[in-house]
């Protein structure tokens, strides 16, 4: 049964890590791309190390498959997320497919500070 399991998991985070390297390849632009690698190639890296502890079936494995989650899972939306501000901030062009960008005129780019709807309004923003 845990065999079965543990197959079953690695399946299904390579199925995902395959998913997030078509995101990669297909997607048109620096924040889709990031976005859909990040998501799916830590749900996949997950599953794959659930899949290991259940292979080895053992407290040591199982201990260090969740320290690896839990680095994973803590680390990689961090670091996908400070790539894509400075890329933003770098003024890596959007998808001209993009239908909104959210940022647009509510940061200023002196202090790198976001700056509310009233300040905006106020015409406190930097170019």
């Amino acid at each position: 049964m845990a065999q079965n399991l543990s197959a079953l998991f690695l399946l299904l985070g390579a199925g995902f890590m395959f998913i997030a390297a078509l995101g990669v390849a297909r997607m048109p632009d620096l924040f889709t791309r990031m976005h859909s690698s990040t998501k799916s190639a830590t749900f996949g890296v997950g599953l794959i190390m659930l899949g290991a502890a259940l292979h080895f079936g053992e407290i040591g494995m199982a201990v260090r498959v969740v320290a690896i989650i839990a680095f994973v899972f803590l680390t990689a939306p961090v670091a996908a997320h400070m790539l894509g501000r400075a890329a933003y901030f770098a003024g890596v062009p959007l998808w001209e497919g993009t239908l909104s960008d959210a940022l647009r005129g509510h940061y200023d780019r002196r202090t790198h500070r976001l700056i509310s709807d009233e300040k905006v309004n106020e015409g406190d923003l930097a170019s």
